[in-house]
């Protein structure tokens, strides 16, 4: 009897060792995501700020195409290669270390120039882990971050239900019920 209790104990406790190496695997896979390289389109505002309209994980290499606005109203693309983007993220680091980038700074209007776009949406597959773990334990950078980035790749990631209302309706023989509505953030660009 004590042989079958102590060999249920010892499943039991490989069952649980078992459940907590997955969830060590799926923090890691999490990880892996956060850093993964990025197809971004980032688009310029009628302000002159960018923001990234689509992200896209990708195997190849970091790339983005840029939408800007031409003073006659059309909007040009152009692709940016992986070493641009990180040329642009590495002078936007150091100005994160100076001081003087508006990634640090509170509040402001929609967008930001295009490097500290660049820097805030994909610091972590240009610059690395411990750059971006940095940037982001800074309040106002990480809210900076949330601010630019419009994609639906992004929202998925922050949660996609919100609770929006409850209302109480009547219905046609007299009852009433109670209704809630909830946002739902698309997969697909909606």
């Amino acid at each position: 009897m004590r042989y079958i209790r102590s060999l249920a104990t010892g499943v039991m406790l490989g069952s649980m060792g078992a459940v907590v190496a997955s969830f060590g695997g799926c923090s890691s896979q999490e990880q892996k995501q956060e850093t993964q390289n990025k197809f971004l389109v980032i688009e310029q505002l009628s302000n002159g700020k960018y923001v990234v309209v689509e992200e896209i994980p990708t195997q190849g290499p970091n790339r983005a195409i840029i939408r800007e606005r031409q003073p006659d109203g059309t909007v040009k693309e152009r692709l940016m290669s992986e070493d641009e983007l990180r040329k642009l993220a590495q002078q936007e680091y150091e100005r994160v270390k100076n001081g003087t980038s508006e990634t640090l700074q509170e509040g402001g209007g929609e967008g930001m120039g295009l490097a500290g776009t660049i820097l805030a949406v994909a610091a972590g597959s240009l610059l690395g882990n411990m750059i971006a773990n940095s940037l982001f334990s800074n309040p106002n950078f990480r809210h900076k971050a949330q601010s630019v980035n419009r994609s639906a790749y992004a929202r998925s990631k922050t949660g996609s239900l919100s609770k929006k209302s409850t209302s109480t309706k009547k219905s046609f023989f007299g009852g009433s019920s109670k209704s809630s509505s909830y946002g739902k953030t698309s997969f697909f660009g909606g």
